[in-house]
């Protein structure tokens, strides 16, 4: 055995990502017992607080996406402080994150593991087998179908125009325009009108809010880029518009709204962008409905197109509002 070059082989995985990573999946799953031995040590003595700058870390610092939602923040929190406020970080931590019922816990423990990294309170080798160790929240990639009667859509915006005025106009935001529960309750909670924006990438100088009265809706300019749910304009009625004036600076929370959608039976908010979606590629091009529901991943908006589909949108709008009309929506 040339110990000589396999320590030198060994030592490319500083540099080199990819060797890094299938030497710390090899040492996990032929050494695993030796390596927690070793770690115990480093593991010892680190408690898990929640604590400013891991909030800081969460929404200014971490690499690849960040989370800025106040919502996640406060939902990883609770989970946080019900789960792993005051634990030592040790292996028996680690096994009771990694079989937990709640997949969420890994990753706010996988996001304070970052933090601890970045802070410099564990080493590499610690914070490499922790993120090997410890998978990241799951998802399921298989096409699923959505079978959404709209007899189903008339009775939910019915039932909350009557007992709940604020999820109604919600609801309506997210019909008329295809958006994102996110994006519906931002727009309400922050809605400025007057002011006059620069669309970033293409020098558009507008007002926030531009009406076409003759012809009975209006685009709001949102302007949510730096996100991995982007959302540009917000298409809605005039109807809706008084009522968004009426509720403008109101703060809508997704949990409770869908807390009590559930109790009556209603659709779940999520319903409704992709309701809108059906409704829209009946009546419009389908790059027009991806434009306007912000579906820039989908769609490759380049500068020179912009303008051509914004001005196509305006165009095919109403033809979309006359429908939800003609289905009593």
């Amino acid at each position: 055995m040339d110990y000589s070059l396999v320590l030198q082989a060994i030592a490319l995985a500083t540099r080199d990502e990819y060797l890094k990573q299938a030497l710390l999946r090899f040492t996990v799953e032929n050494f695993r017992e030796d390596l927690r031995r070793m770690l115990s040590i480093s593991l010892a003595h680190v408690a898990f607080r929640w604590e400013p700058g891991f909030e800081e870390f969460l929404r200014e610092r971490k690499k690849r996406r960040r989370v800025t939602d106040p919502e996640t923040i406060a939902y990883y929190r609770n989970l946080f402080m019900r789960y792993l406020e005051g634990k030592v970080l040790s292996e028996e931590l680690v096994n009771y994150v990694v079989s937990h019922s709640n997949k969420w816990l890994r990753n706010v423990f996988r996001h304070y593991v970052q933090y601890l990294y970045y802070m410099r309170r564990i080493p590499p080798e610690t914070y490499g087998w922790l993120m090997e160790i410890v998978p990241s929240r799951s998802y399921r990639l298989d096409v699923r179908s959505y079978p959404i009667d709209l007899n189903d859509v008339v009775r939910t915006l019915s039932t909350l125009r009557e007992e709940h005025e604020l999820y109604y106009l919600v609801y309506r935001l997210m019909l008329e325009g295809g958006l994102r529960l996110s994006h519906a309750a931002y727009i309400v909670r922050s809605f400025n009108p007057g002011e006059v924006v620069e669309v970033p990438g293409v020098d558009l100088g507008t007002e926030r809010l531009v009406c076409f009265e003759g012809r009975g809706f209006c685009r709001y300019y949102v302007g949510v880029r730096e996100s991995a749910k982007p959302c540009e304009w917000a298409y809605l009625s005039l109807e809706t518009l008084e009522l968004l004036k009426e509720y403008a600076g109101s703060k809508v929370g997704r949990r409770p709204l869908e807390r009590f959608v559930s109790r009556r039976g209603l659709l779940l908010p999520k319903y409704m962008r992709k309701v809108a979606w059906r409704l829209m590629i009946r009546v419009m091009p389908r790059e027009v409905a991806r434009f306007i529901q912000s579906r820039f991943g989908e769609l490759k908006v380049s500068e020179s197109r912009y303008e051509d589909l914004l001005s196509e949108a305006d165009e095919y709008y109403p033809k979309y509002l006359s429908q939800l009309r003609e289905l009593q929506l």
